[in-house]
């Protein structure tokens, strides 16, 4: 009998060496990789004023780090398409302009994160939904482009005829604007949590956009005259020859686009969280299987 509860304590001894480690373990990830999809909707001079979601698609991968039970810090790369075309609008006046883009676009951001309750002394702890808000700030590569129309103003064959050109090396309005500008990203998210290590997100945001060219149109017309010896230039400055309109920079100053207000987009996705082991950006790892292999050779 001594001996069956001697075994049952040494046992059970070792389940609770063994469980506190585990416990121990699970209590030191902090870092969590963050993988989502979703749709970006782009307001801006060639939206339609009544759309508000767009089926542009996006993917995004994160890292996010907790200082403390609520707060964190996350760093996400983007990649994103937006596109818009007078040609859906119902005002007649952005119909007969006929300006329409496309661009693949990159973000970077570094944003600030709130959440509403508490994770709890350990991670696996956390609450079972969550609501969060998050702000910060960011870097975006966008590049317009515009598909080409068969013919130029005379009525000559272009050859790019039906490929998509990148409109700001054309300066369609005479502005050599970049092609990177910072963005101001927030937004608010809801996270259920799936598991003790995953968490299932839905979050929107809105970027605010420290340009007004991610659609290449902002201003004025450039004098349709002084572009004659650019052909191409000429056809995507000013559309209305494909709809069969006179051009419109016949004068200058004449509007193309409202530089009052930036462009912007609106980002929502669905994401998983992930939960990273405390070793994996660490050699403790190998360290182990140093001392494992010393005592192995002192062994021999």
């Amino acid at each position: 009998m001594k001996r069956i509860l001697l075994f049952l304590y040494i046992a059970l001894a070792g389940y609770e060496m063994h469980a506190q480690s585990f416990f121990n373990f699970r209590k030191g990830r902090d870092i969590i990789f963050s993988v989502g999809t979703g749709t970006t909707s782009y307001f801006g001079d060639l939206n339609n004023p009544g759309d508000i979601f767009d089926t542009s698609p996006n993917i995004n991968l994160g890292l996010q780090y907790f200082f403390t039970d609520r707060i964190a810090i996350r760093s996400e790369a983007s990649w994103f398409r937006l596109s818009g075309d007078d040609a859906d609008a119902d005002n007649e006046g952005r119909s007969v302009r006929n300006l329409s883009f496309r661009s693949d676009n990159f973000e970077w951001n570094v944003v600030g994160i709130v959440q509403a309750f508490s994770n709890g002394t350990r991670y696996y702890q956390r609450p079972g939904i969550n609501v969060y808000g998050f702000a910060g700030i960011g870097l975006l590569y966008f590049n317009p482009q515009g598909q080409v129309p068969d013919n130029d103003w005379s009525g000559n064959p272009l050859p790019e005829a039906g490929n998509y050109v990148a409109l700001q090396p054309l300066q369609t309005e005479g502005e050599a604007y970049s092609r990177t500008a910072i963005v101001v990203p927030a937004g608010i998210g809801l996270k259920l949590k799936a598991g003790p290590f995953f968490n299932f997100l839905i979050e929107g945001g809105y970027r605010f956009a420290f340009t007004d060219y991610l659609d290449d149109v902002s201003s004025t017309y450039l004098l349709h005259s002084s572009l004659a010896s650019d052909p191409l230039r000429q056809a995507m400055a000013d559309r209305r020859n494909e709809i069969g309109l006179e051009p419109r920079g016949t004068e200058e100053g004449l509007i193309r686009g409202n530089s009052e207000d930036n462009d912007g987009y609106f980002i929502l996705n669905a994401k998983v969280e992930f939960y990273l082991p405390s070793h994996i950006f660490s050699t403790s790892k190998s360290r182990y299987y140093k001392r494992k292999r010393s005592r192995k050779a002192r062994r021999r």
